[in-house]
């Protein structure tokens, strides 16, 4: 598995090689200002677009036709007749996951399910396929454990194989009631938005974040729902996971080359450098100073 990431004003676009014709693209744009990401494709390949954070818009014949897509919706695209090359707009304050998968990728995993899989019947495999919808609650669970992978690299290529697997199954389960059986916690969605409401408020509150059960009875969960629930969607603890979400913003600042360490660590609330210098410490392997030097 190769892996790849780039940061471009302040966002991430992160490219990981599953293997061949599977790749996986993560745009991160936590800027104020739009970003634009080009890159080819050829049109051997199946489209999923996600936008699990804001907004995002394609695109395509030479700016000619648009498709925009929204928060916690999806785009399918497909056409054996022309490329569909990646021309996006990324908005503010915006992250979105992609999935690549060839065609004869495709082929190999679902060739029996032809007949239930409408574009790649006979009549159809050789027709563009273009799809819109919400994503699932129990869809929406796979793609945030994936932009949020808290694991050893080491089992990274295994992870991520395994849950775009998941995805894909879910993603074509012919069963209404799939996103129940796969999260008796989420057959009401509205935990889902629930606890999606707590990751934001950890996250603009971070410097002083609240409580576990101020934030509990912030979004109207119980302190268990708001752990069990947190822990499904993201993968991780409230507190690991704002641990995290604060180291990475701590290195995009020093990035910046506009900030010093000890105003740093006060942004993400540290009041004592040592403390900052620690953590990061933890988190990276290096001091922030030397991260700054290594740049």
């Amino acid at each position: 598995m190769n892996s790849i990431e780039k940061n471009v004003a302040k966002g991430t676009i992160e490219e990981t090689q599953i293997e061949a014709g599977f790749i996986v693209l993560k745009f991160q744009n936590d800027t104020k200002d739009t970003q634009c990401i080009v890159r080819e494709i050829d049109n051997s390949f199946i489209q999923f677009h996600f936008c699990l954070k804001g907004s995002s818009k394609f695109n395509f014949n030479k700016g000619n036709y648009m498709l925009n897509i929204t928060a916690d919706n999806s785009l399918l695209l497909y056409n054996p007749e022309q490329d569909l090359p990646l021309n996006q707009e990324i908005n503010a304050d915006s992250w979105l996951i992609t999935f690549l998968i060839s065609i004869k990728k495709f082929h190999s995993l679902f060739s029996q399910e032809a007949d239930y899989i409408t574009f790649l019947s006979d009549d159809n495999k050789h027709k563009k396929y273009y799809k819109d919808g919400e994503i699932s609650p129990s869809i929406a669970i796979v793609l945030n454990q994936l932009f949020n992978f808290n694991l050893n690299d080491s089992v990274k290529n295994l992870y991520f194989k395994g849950k775009i697997y998941e995805f894909l199954s879910l993603y074509f389960n012919r069963s209404n009631d799939a996103d129940f059986e796969q999260c008796p916690f989420l057959v009401d969605e509205s935990n889902v938005i629930k606890i999606r409401k707590a990751k934001d408020i950890i996250i603009s509150k971070m410097a002083e974040p609240p409580s576990l059960q101020e934030l509990a009875d912030e979004i109207g969960l119980s302190l268990k729902k708001l752990k069990e629930g947190f822990k499904q969607i993201y993968g991780d603890t409230v507190y690991s996971f704002l641990f995290d979400y604060k180291m990475e913003h701590a290195k995009k600042l020093l990035e910046t080359n506009q900030y010093n360490v000890n105003e740093v660590g006060n942004t993400i609330g540290y009041s004592a450098a040592s403390h900052f210098i620690a953590a990061f410490k933890k988190k990276y392997g290096t001091t922030p100073k030397r991260y700054i030097t290594s740049l």
